[in-house]
């Protein structure tokens, strides 16, 4: 039984031409026939509206007097298979030219989400699965980037002259010079503001003396890594992606995987191991800036003299509670680097997609930070740190 659906044919010299197309049912195959000349300026045929009435298990499409075709043809392919995907119907296409199978190939399957393929099946369970889908896509480029930085790192320990320590150089000297000003500005507030508040409740207990125990843990162990990371984060791990998602954009590192050049190794490796090396002399030097700064606080608001204050703070700071805030920064530099070249390698190509990986960056990497910060705490609770 065949039921055709032919649309009208168009006039040669027409502008308005479309394509020819029957579909029918035979057992549980659905052929759909494809001819005439199909041209970008016409309209593409609806695959819902073809197969609105129709059953079957199969798709094939076939060629039928096909005369020129363009872009709208394989338009036409993909919309179908992204549509029997949605449908669970099986798509074929072995019987059209070698030439248009190539490229549909090409085509990932999720490359094109249109009206007319998000409508079809798209129910709750159909979004919940779409949303799995794209979840367990990302999971998995992240996954496979961050084991290409492992690989990557462990053939910098086995030679170290394929690693590209010059611009790694450079990346650690615009860490240092782009973070120290706001590093120093927020780090010696910080130890500021610790210090005001506890003065004014330890003040009432004749215990102002302790001032320096509190601002010395706070500092030490959380606020120092925990601040200079976040300014970081927004600054260097910003650069990271921008710089990166630029380079996407350009096809510059599409050029450098032609030429058989690593671009995690090329790229990504000397920036990550520069923030990740930083971090800790960031940190450090945010803990003597907030100290200074609850100093500053106890001698001019409590009397407390700098001697006196800084001997309190030796006493109460232990060695192990600022190795435990440097191996915090430590891992704090290598999800910062870790998350903006992540970013910018992987954003879209427009400058749009760059702004988008650039922001991302910024407040994927801060919540990582904030999360990995928590794990630790826990981490130190259990171990007595």
């Amino acid at each position: 039984m065949m039921a055709n659906q032919p649309p009208p044919r168009p006039r040669p010299g027409s502008a308005s031409a479309t394509a020819v197309f029957e579909a029918g049912i035979s057992d549980h195959n659905c052929v759909v026939k494809v001819g005439g000349s199909w041209q970008l300026a016409a309209p593409v045929p609806s695959w819902n509206r073809l197969f609105e009435k129709r059953a079957g298990f199969s798709v094939e499409v076939v060629p039928d007097h096909l005369e020129i075709w363009d872009t709208s043809l394989l338009l036409f392919l993909v919309r179908g298979r992204a549509w029997c995907t949605a449908a669970k119907r099986t798509f074929t296409t072995k019987a059209l030219p070698e030439n248009l199978q190539t490229l549909l190939g090409q085509v990932p399957e999720n490359g094109l989400q249109t009206a007319e393929t998000s409508g079809a099946r798209m129910n709750v369970a159909g979004r919940i699965d779409a949303w799995a889908r794209s979840l367990a896509g990302k999971a998995r480029n992240n996954i496979s980037f961050l084991g290409e930085c492992v690989i990557g790192f462990g053939q910098a320990l086995r030679r170290p002259g394929s690693l590209r320590w010059m611009d790694c150089l450079v990346e650690m000297q615009h860490c240092w010079a782009t973070s120290l000003p706001i590093v120093s500005l927020v780090s010696f507030l910080v130890g500021v503001i610790l210090a005001f508040q506890a003065a004014v409740q330890l003040q009432q207990f004749g215990a102002a003396i302790f001032v320096a125990d509190l601002v010395g843990l706070s500092v030490v162990r959380e606020m120092g890594p925990m601040m200079s990371a976040v300014i970081v984060a927004g600054g260097t791990g910003a650069g990271f992606a921008a710089q990166l998602g630029n380079m996407k954009v350009g096809e510059e590192i599409d050029a450098l995987e032609t030429l058989g050049i690593s671009s995690v190794n090329f790229l990504a490796l000397p920036r990550l191991l520069a923030v990740t090396l930083m971090m800790p002399v960031l940190a450090s030097y945010a803990n003597v800036l907030g100290v200074l700064g609850g100093m500053f606080i106890s001698a001019t608001m409590l009397d407390i003299p700098g001697s006196a204050y800084w001997i309190e703070t030796q006493e109460s700071v232990a060695p192990m509670d600022v190795a435990g805030g440097l191996i915090k920064s430590l891992f704090f530099g290598s999800l910062i680097g870790l998350t903006g070249c992540l970013r910018g390698m992987k954003c879209d190509r427009s400058a749009a997609g760059v702004g988008t990986a650039t922001s991302s960056a910024v407040v994927t990497g801060i919540l990582l930070i904030v999360a990995s910060d928590a794990v630790f705490a826990l981490i130190f609770n259990v171990l007595g740190i």
